[in-house]
């Protein structure tokens, strides 16, 4: 029995300490500062303003029962005006919260969206894209709350805390210690909260982002899933995971309402008892009765702010559990960063003595040497599973060999491979890349200034001259996937777009397979005439070997 109650106890596993974790939640800190300080501003002058209403109060009270003189019109007032400046702060504090607060948590997406773009790219990934959406919504939104609303609130709420105990002490020393002396209890009780509430946040999250996972998987899948009649299997596995998130929701839930339930019984019993010591008082004519409605208004004050700091615990714990989950996706190394590096056109690529082995086999290229000498067409060919496409994300510098090296070179000089060098590249990958937009949209993202009449012309090389002629022209949508577009028509834009992006190595993967012959035919003549680039095909099109100067063949291991 107290095995089980120790492990229901005990603290989570976590990777990073907490020193690690708040060290990475101040430099988030750091952008957001102004409007923290804002929130905070707003939150002390509230506590001012929420202080002077019991005061307020409790002097009309006593004016209307005549303890004290005084025009009970100028009494209710002052009442009435320290309404109106509740108002206008809580107007105030509403506008930077929703403004200012999304500003922040854009800033924040887009930090982490550079920095997961900026990283080493791994051919298998260890996160699911629904999870890391999920991740980018949902953590964000947490932290950048925490940050600039919880914090900064923590710091009125303690004010009034203070406030309000010191007020009631001026009333009534011995009334104010008995409220207060809860409150150690209340701070040991809490970290045991904080361990078992942070595992229960951790698996929930995680089951969130797998319920994600599965929405986004279906949706992006969902052509292939009606082909094959799979629509009840795929709603069955989303209903298996929502039911895995709903069992840690009432976990979770269960141990909050217990925990909340635990210390709301401590707080009742508090201001009964304070309202109890006000009534005898009253009844003994020690107290009027301005100052009994004063001394129950400062116990809520005082247990209020309290009861606001225990709920800090569980913000914490969501907090850090956020936090630790953008942790993760930081933990890709960044690529190596600084100004591009161009080569003098034309260049060409260099394989020396390249090996490459994925963990879960063994190796898919071996001592593989070759020259794709500037100014010359290749084919790589090769059975699937051969190394084709690790060859080409080694060439792109994506990946890095294992063993060997891949060398860029012009006639003055050769540097092995390097991120920095990608810039003399321009790559067609297979299958549909186009972005949702229009056509213009993804042509731009070969050439950001590209004007019309550059696209124009890229367009009829890539012999994809029926743009011109759609009723919108560069201005068709495209939706997500190149929706609306044939898979023919999506090559030849894809590649339109990578001869706008003019660079001296050009990669092509299966970028014709959806083309027919003559189409085909035209397309090649048109990007090889002018032989001012080093083209490299992987392909099993026999028109395509046809262009070429050499071929590399990749046997498979």
């Amino acid at each position: 029995m107290f095995k089980k109650i120790k492990e229901y106890l005990s603290p989570p596993e976590s990777q990073y300490s907490a020193a690690q974790i708040m060290r990475w939640l101040w430099n988030a800190w750091r952008g957001n500062r102004f409007q923290a300080v804002l929130n905070a501003t707003i939150g002390l002058l509230s506590v001012v303003v929420s202080l002077s209403s019991v005061w307020a109060i409790q002097n009309a009270i006593d004016i209307a029962s005549h303890v004290k003189p005084g025009s009970i019109y100028w009494a209710v007032g002052l009442m009435a005006l320290l309404v109106l400046c509740n108002f206008a702060l809580s107007i105030s504090s509403t506008w930077i919260r929703n403004i200012l607060g999304v500003r922040a948590q854009n800033r924040m997406q887009q930090s982490l969206l550079d920095r997961i773009l900026r990283s080493e790219w791994h051919s298998k990934e260890k996160r699911h894209t629904g999870d890391i959406i999920n991740r980018l919504e949902m953590d964000v939104n947490s932290v950048i709350k925490f940050l600039t609303e919880v914090m900064p609130s923590s710091v009125s709420t303690l004010a009034m805390f203070l406030g309000a105990f010191f007020y009631l002490y001026s009333l009534d020393k011995m009334l104010s210690l008995i409220i207060v002396v809860m409150i150690p209890v209340v701070a040991i009780l809490s970290r045991v909260y904080v361990h078992k509430m942070r595992q229960l946040s951790r698996e929930v999250r995680k089951s969130d982002s797998k319920v994600q996972s599965v929405l986004t998987e279906t949706i992006q899948n969902r052509m292939l899933i009606k082909i094959m009649e799979s629509d009840e299997a795929m709603v069955d596995k989303l209903e298996d995971t929502q039911s895995e998130l709903r069992q840690n929701v009432v976990k979770r839930t269960w141990f909050s309402v217990i925990a909340n339930f635990i210390l709301n019984i401590g707080f009742s019993l508090g201001y009964l008892i304070a309202f109890l010591w006000s009534a005898i008082r009253l009844s003994n004519h020690t107290l009027t009765f301005g100052g009994m409605t004063a001394f129950l208004q400062l116990v809520n004050r005082v247990q209020g702010p309290a009861k606001n700091l225990t709920m800090l615990v569980p913000q914490f714990v969501s907090v850090f559990t956020a936090a630790e989950r953008l942790m993760e996706l930081e933990e890709n190394p960044l690529e190596e960063q600084g100004k591009p590096v161009y080569m003098k056109a034309p260049c060409g690529v260099r394989l020396k003595d390249l090996t490459y082995a994925y963990e879960e086999g063994g190796n898919v290229i071996e001592h593989l040497s070759f020259d794709f000498k500037p100014g010359s067409c290749t084919a790589i060919l090769g059975e699937t599973g051969a190394g084709k496409t690790t060859l080409v994300r080694m060439i792109l510098a994506l990946m890095r060999p294992q063993q060997g090296e891949v060398e860029i070179y012009d006639e003055h000089e050769a540097k092995t491979l390097t991120p920095r060098m990608r810039c003399n590249f321009v790559f067609v990958p297979q299958g549909n890349t186009l972005l949702s937009g229009t056509i213009r949209d993804n042509l731009r993202l070969g050439k950001l200034d590209a004007t019309d009449e550059e696209m124009e012309e890229a367009l009829h090389t890539s012999c994809a001259d029926f743009v011109l002629n759609l009723p919108e022209g560069l201005d068709t949508e495209c939706s997500e996937s190149g929706g609306g577009l044939s898979e023919g028509q999506a090559q030849r834009i894809s590649i339109a777009r990578a001869l706008l992006r003019d660079r001296s190595i050009m990669l092509f993967d299966e970028a014709t397979s959806a083309l027919d012959p003559d189409t085909e035919r035209n397309l090649l003549q048109n990007i090889l005439s002018k032989h001012d680039k080093t083209i490299i095909f992987i392909t099993h099109r026999p028109a395509v070997i046809d262009y070429c100067d050499q071929t590399l063949r990749i046997e498979k291991i």
